[in-house]
């Protein structure tokens, strides 16, 4: 981590027994049993025009692959899931279907239980998984080059689709692993036994992509030269910025950035060691600040708390998410803005926050102060988009509220650039969304390329 946590009596790692930390970090929802996904998947009303199907990012055929796995084709189903998304393991397990899929079954409108499709999704694809074989196979090599910078979905989404097409890509990654988000951001009660990396095993067997980690934009590689070695350049940059409380202590030992402990705790090979404060509070009302305040509370924090400046209805975390943190034991609290993080001796001791209300539609402060003892404090309250290494190319990647500006086909404004995930503007932190964009742009990339391809033999 950036601060290291000092070995002081209130923060501490092995407050659990490895057991019990094993259970708070066990599969949060344990895969289905054959018959459980033959009697979920009868549930299924087929729908003619499915609104689980509009409402997917990808557009997975929903009612054809649980036909297929009602069917006893769970094989079928799974090939028929990962031609539209080919992460789509990962998606049964982080998507929030509550608030997609799930949340328009017919099932769930009728009788407040619908269709249980992550699930089902995760049967599928496990299945196959499973097989060690991968589903898709390449076409004729095209002899073309595509760069894809980030090897996070986005990337990975991009580069296997272009790897089908027939060409050569190469992904290049500023971190130690593939995955991005992924691998870094995820919960890890949500990704257990190192789905993620398998999962990138599995999607690089298509063949035609070669990986290098350690390679940072502006720094090892510059997208100039990527411009003049490849036919195409993809842009999955993510975002490395983390936005500031503003609140006077923000600096004191013990005050920490959520995204980078959470990627520290999905590196740590032995969790009773990650040391974690007896009370915790997290700012933010995001998937962020759920998985930090969670997973602080299964390495055996006490008190758990998150604070949150507006209501219930407006985190972005959804109800269901909400309800989770709240069964493990973490305390929700809204309408609780930061004002300053009280310090001893350089040391987090708690936090001041301020409450809120709405006038005339906007978030006000109302002078009121409410003081939480704490041993460490985690800021979840968004990230914001790095340029480094996209300037400096004449008139630069154009943006728009500090993120790439794309059209319908993730093109940028650099002849050649394409760009999608959540360093695009208009880009959302979830990997099934990010999936979609690597997608659409190599379905445009590759029709680029064969455009050219046809002038040039004119």
């Amino acid at each position: 981590m950036s601060d290291p946590l000092p070995r002081r009596p209130d923060i501490a790692a092995s407050r659990l027994p490895g057991d019990a930390i094993a259970r708070g970090f066990s599969d949060l929802h344990p895969a289905l049993e054959s018959h459980e996904a033959l009697v979920e998947a009868d549930r299924c009303y087929f729908c003619y025009d499915a609104p689980c199907m509009n409402a997917c990012p990808t557009a997975i055929d929903i009612p054809l692959f649980i036909r297929e796995i009602q069917a006893g084709n769970a094989i079928g189903a799974a090939k028929t899931i990962l031609s539209a998304n080919i992460l789509g393991g990962m998606c049964a397990r982080v998507c929030p279907t509550e608030t997609l899929c799930e949340e328009v079954c017919v099932r769930e409108i009728a009788e407040g239980k619908p269709v249980q499709i992550g699930l089902l999704q995760r049967h599928a694809t496990d299945a196959l998984m499973a097989t060690g074989e991968h589903p898709f196979k390449r076409a004729a090599p095209t002899g073309k080059r595509i760069a894809v910078v980030g090897a996070g979905p986005a990337g990975l989404s991009a580069a296997h689709r272009l790897a089908m097409l027939g060409h050569d890509v190469t992904i290049f990654d500023a971190r130690e692993k593939p995955g991005g988000l992924n691998e870094y951001g995820i919960a890890a009660y949500k990704a257990t036994e190192d789905f993620a990396q398998r999962e990138v095993e599995f999607l690089l067997k298509i063949g035609g992509i070669t990986v290098q980690t350690g390679k940072a934009l502006g720094n090892t590689i510059h997208l100039a030269d990527l411009r003049r070695d490849f036919g195409a350049v993809f842009l999955g940059l993510g975002l490395a910025g983390v936005n500031a409380l503003g609140a006077d202590g923000e600096t004191s030992g013990g005050s920490h950035d959520a995204v980078a402990w959470i990627a520290d705790l999905r590196q740590t090979s032995d969790l009773s060691q990650l040391p974690v404060g007896r009370r915790v509070v997290v700012i933010g009302g995001g998937m962020t600040a759920i998985d930090a305040a969670v997973q602080a509370k299964a390495l055996g924090a006490e008190e758990v708390t998150i604070a949150y400046r507006r209501g219930r209805e407006q985190m972005n975390a959804s109800v269901y998410e909400q309800e989770v943190a709240a069964t493990r034991g973490v305390h929700l609290r809204f309408n609780l803005q930061p004002k300053r993080i009280l310090a001893e001796d350089g040391h987090v001791t708690g936090i001041e926050l301020e409450r809120t209300r709405i006038e005339d539609g906007k978030l006000v402060a109302t002078g009121e102060t409410v003081t939480i003892e704490a041993d460490q404090v985690f800021k979840a309250i968004g990230q914001s988009f790095t340029a480094d290494g996209t300037e400096g190319e004449g008139e630069g990647i154009a943006l728009e509220r500090g993120r790439i500006r794309v059209d319908a086909s993730r093109r940028t404004s650099l002849e050649g650039v394409w760009a999608g995930g959540d360093c695009i503007f208009g880009g959302e932190d979830l990997t099934v969304v990010a999936v979609e964009d690597g997608k659409v742009a190599a379905m445009d990339i590759h029709a680029a390329l064969v455009a050219a391809e046809k002038v040039a033999a004119e």
